[in-house]
């Protein structure tokens, strides 16, 4: 199968137009579409319905296009591999991690890492949903929990836990929390019951909400939830690893908290021998070690 006809066909599959996907490969759209046709002649089947609002894939032609992003995921695979230099680090790491943590933690520390690499690229993808790092939708991970593909590399960060945590300003007007039962006469910030969140935080949620607290706020991230509580608009159900730089924040009830959450980095066993894998390890690793011994500074 002509190897440049399979390119043609993948940016117009990912484009959804010939126009599109002529732009991105710098060809005219008639040379497209003699490509397309071609290919759809050399498999005597047809691969996009076409319309007035552009190209869809039929069924064989979404079975090809799986078939050209899982080559093309491992292409880029492989050429990160290659460029990865033996005594520079460069080029381009996607990594993605949870929004809170990605925002609050991560995000603020890179510019150490850059400082260090300056000609690194990060592409920093925050989302809940947990990204396919063997099929290359991501180079490295930072997951809340220990990931179950045998085919990665996996290190545990650290281990946090989600307690109860409200302003000074929110606290000097509200009624004294001296027992668990007093949080019925306060207004509860925490991810919704069916928010995408780890099962501790979520089990935790669940018990405050059993004690009717006098009002509510559910928002579906934990950045979200830290915002409205610096905004003193109740006691805010929270991560640790994020209250270390808002000392405004105060503990609520430090008996009340979640059970432990690991925190691991992964990355896929052929990325193994990256520079700039290895990079973003080590710096992650001594920024947790900096953490650490921060948090035991405040609790001293």
């Amino acid at each position: 199968m002509d190897w440049d006809k399979l390119r043609i066909f993948h940016a117009v599959a990912s484009a959804g137009s010939l126009t599109h996907a002529g732009d991105s490969l710098h060809l005219s759209q008639s040379a497209v579409s003699r490509q397309i046709r071609a290919l759809e002649e050399s498999l005597n089947t047809t691969l996009f319905h076409r319309h007035a609002r552009g190209l869809i894939l039929t069924e064989q032609g979404e079975l090809l296009f799986e078939a050209t992003r899982s080559m093309n995921k491992r292409l880029d695979a492989a050429a990160a591999r290659i460029r990865d230099s033996e005594e520079e680090v460069f080029g381009e790491l996607r990594v993605t991690t949870t929004i809170a943590f990605g925002t609050l933690w991560l995000a603020p520390r890179l510019s150490k890492l850059y400082e260090r690499f300056p000609d690194l690229k990060i592409d920093l993808n925050l989302e809940e949903r947990v990204l396919d790092l063997p099929m290359r939708e991501a180079d490295v991970a930072i997951r809340m929990k220990e990931p179950s593909q045998a085919d990665l590399i996996r290190k545990k960060l650290m281990g946090i836990r989600i307690g109860l945590y409200a302003s000074r300003d929110y606290l000097d007007r509200a009624p004294p929390i001296e027992r668990f039962e007093d949080i019925a006469q306060h207004r509860v910030i925490t991810q919704g019951p069916t928010s995408a969140q780890v099962a501790a935080g979520q089990s935790l949620a669940e018990r405050l909400l059993s004690h009717e607290p006098q009002s509510l706020l559910t928002i579906n991230n934990y950045f979200g939830v830290l915002q409205a509580t610096l905004s003193d608009l109740g006691v805010g159900v929270i991560p640790d690893y994020i209250t270390e730089d808002f000392p405004t924040l105060v503990r609520v009830l430090p008996e009340v908290e979640s059970g432990e959450v690991p925190v691991f980095l992964a990355y896929p066993e052929e990325l193994r021998q990256s520079k700039r894998v290895a990079a973003f390890r080590e710096f992650v690793q001594e920024e947790v070690i900096a953490h650490r011994r921060r948090v035991r500074e405040m609790a001293a």
